[in-house]
């Protein structure tokens, strides 16, 4: 009975049904590939999260020792004067990065794939500002918001009276997405280029037999053929923004009065400035969820769009 039951099998085997494991030698190189990156983003990327989770419940303190604390540091932030400032101007800086910064790539992208020459030049000179260094980047943008700078200048052309820029709360965030949206628009503007160079050709050639004009390819043609992009680019802005700190820091402190004092920066504050590194890790960790059901959301909502 052994023996029927040993040539039954490799029967079997010879004949495709049954297929015994590989070896591990055989994924050995893929391992050795992936290794780095597997190590990168563990020591990088998953570490920090794990212990930025583990502070949050702790009195951090590198010399005598962490203490657990339970929730006493989630407390502390939700009862804080400062966080509702925080939220709102984080809040506002979305809105303002979303109503600014989210539209400008996409119309520059279609305004670009619309031209019959030097597209490749327009996108050279559209990516240029990604590269420019931060701190040339600031000075640039605080002479051009000094209240004797070119902007107060071209304004009085018009007669209209010079704007306190960066010292004004009701200017200071605006200023603020401004430069950013100037600076970082154009790898946002090659992402949708790449989506209309995939768009087939047909579609626009059958469109200029039938006597479209600009406007209707665009408006039937080229958006419909990127709003897969609109939801992932805007997914990453609002990221992006909600995690603003930078470009406080570097032209307004967070002044005037704490008007653009965002929840990112907020977080810098009570791990740098305070060294309390408990609560900078819960405000860290209620921001980490906020944006995971964000996402969430979001891409649920897309799921149950029609398809185009």
């Amino acid at each position: 009975m052994a023996r029927l039951a040993t040539r039954a099998l490799e029967h079997l085997e010879r004949g495709g049904v049954i297929r015994r494991p590989r070896k591990f030698r055989e994924y050995i190189w893929g391992i050795a590939f992936l290794f780095p990156a597997i190590v990168v983003f563990g020591l990088f990327l998953w570490t920090p999260i794990v212990k930025g989770i583990l502070y949050s419940f702790q009195n951090v303190d590198f010399v005598l020792g962490n203490s657990f604390v339970g929730w006493d540091n989630y407390r502390e932030v939700l009862t804080s004067s400062d966080l509702g400032i925080a939220v709102r101007n984080t809040l506002f800086y979305m809105f303002l990065g979303v109503i600014i910064g989210f539209w400008v790539p996409s119309l520059v992208a279609i305004a670009i794939s619309e031209l019959r020459r030097m597209q490749g030049l327009m996108r050279l000179f559209v990516y240029l500002p990604n590269i420019v260094p931060a701190v040339a980047l600031y000075a640039m943008w605080m002479w051009m918001y000094d209240p004797l700078g070119p902007l107060n200048q071209l304004l009085s052309w018009f007669g209209i009276n010079g704007i306190n820029w960066l010292t004004d709360k009701h200017w200071a965030m605006f200023s603020i997405v401004l430069a950013e949206t100037w600076q970082g628009f154009g790898a946002s503007a090659l992402i949708y280029l790449a989506g209309i160079v995939s768009i087939p050709k047909d579609l626009y050639e059958a469109a200029e037999i039938d006597g479209a004009g600009v406007m209707q390819r665009i408006l039937h043609i080229t958006i419909p053929g990127i709003r897969h992009l609109y939801l992932l680019l805007f997914i990453l802005q609002l990221i992006s923004t909600s995690q603003g700190f930078q470009t406080q820091v570097a032209l307004t402190g967070g002044g005037p009065n704490n008007a653009t004092l965002t929840y990112m920066y907020q977080i810098i504050n009570q791990a740098f400035t305070n060294l309390n590194y408990g609560k900078a890790s819960a405000m860290g960790v209620m921001m980490f969820v906020a944006l995971t059901l964000l996402s969430t959301v979001l891409y649920r909502i897309q799921g149950r769009s029609p398809k185009a």
